[in-house]
């Protein structure tokens, strides 16, 4: 499969008046064209530091990261909707933005928000939307740049347990479909499992990996492969690793 990511020896460091802190250490890990990838680990334990590496957000202390020229889109745990502009316009955002906000591409936003039941909403503002809506809105605003990789940054923390795996199986269907690489990364054990082809374990600040696993079930969504008899086994597997 073709590589879209590499990390090899990766390190990231900060300083402060108080002195140094490492936040990731010596990470070795790919990502491959068209899966879904899940990256777990504690709170605080240098998860969200990993992906603005992987976006080029941050350049690390030691190490190199490889990204083959692929474009990236990134999700942030929050919606990050302006309130005071219609769906529609929130749509237009990163094409405003990357400077491409051009009739084909609006038209290619819209076409999106059709295929995924946002029409309706256009003309509406944020805040007469459910949480699970509004994230559905994010991830149609991320894909209208046509990223190749989606960065999926704990994007379902802020919803209540329902919505989140509501959410989680539209938000996983919606990438399925459009045929994207995703790399996500989370705290929540069962999620990692219910979307991911691979999960990498992190350790405790500073993070390294200390596992990965190759998922495979024979359900795909992520509501049904938590019925199979299997996501208990691989939940206990994980949890352990985490707890060490």
């Amino acid at each position: 499969m073709k590589e879209v990511l590499r990390f090899e020896n990766v390190s990231m460091r900060y300083h402060s008046k108080q002195g140094e802190t490492v936040a990731v250490e010596n990470l070795n890990f790919s990502v491959n064209e068209g899966e879904f990838t899940a990256i777990i680990g504690p709170s605080g334990c240098g998860k969200t530091t990993l992906l603005s590496l992987s976006a080029g957000l941050l350049t690390p202390t030691q190490g190199k990261i490889f990204s083959n020229g692929v474009s990236f889109g990134y999700m942030l745990q929050r919606d990050e909707l302006f309130p005071w502009r219609t769906i529609e316009k929130n749509l237009f955002l990163p094409l405003e933005i990357k400077h491409t906000n051009t009739p084909e591409k609006r038209e290619s936003a819209l076409a999106l928000a059709e295929k995924y039941g946002l029409s309706q909403f256009l003309k509406s503002y944020p805040s007469a939307l459910s949480g699970g809506m509004r994230q559905r809105v994010a991830l149609i605003r991320t894909l209208a740049l046509n990223p190749d990789v989606l960065l999926l940054d704990e994007p379902f923390s802020a919803l209540d347990y329902q919505t989140r795996l509501s959410v989680c199986n539209d938000v996983y269907k919606i990438i399925r479909q459009e045929r994207k690489t995703a790399l996500l990364i989370t705290h929540d054990i069962s999620e990692a499992i219910s979307v991911a082809d691979r999960i990498f374990v992190l350790s405790k600040r500073p993070a390294t990996i200390i596992a990965e696993h190759s998922i495979s079930f024979p359900e795909a969504e992520p509501l049904k492969r938590r019925e199979n008899k299997e996501f208990s086994k691989w939940f206990e597997i994980l949890w352990e690793e985490l707890n060490k």
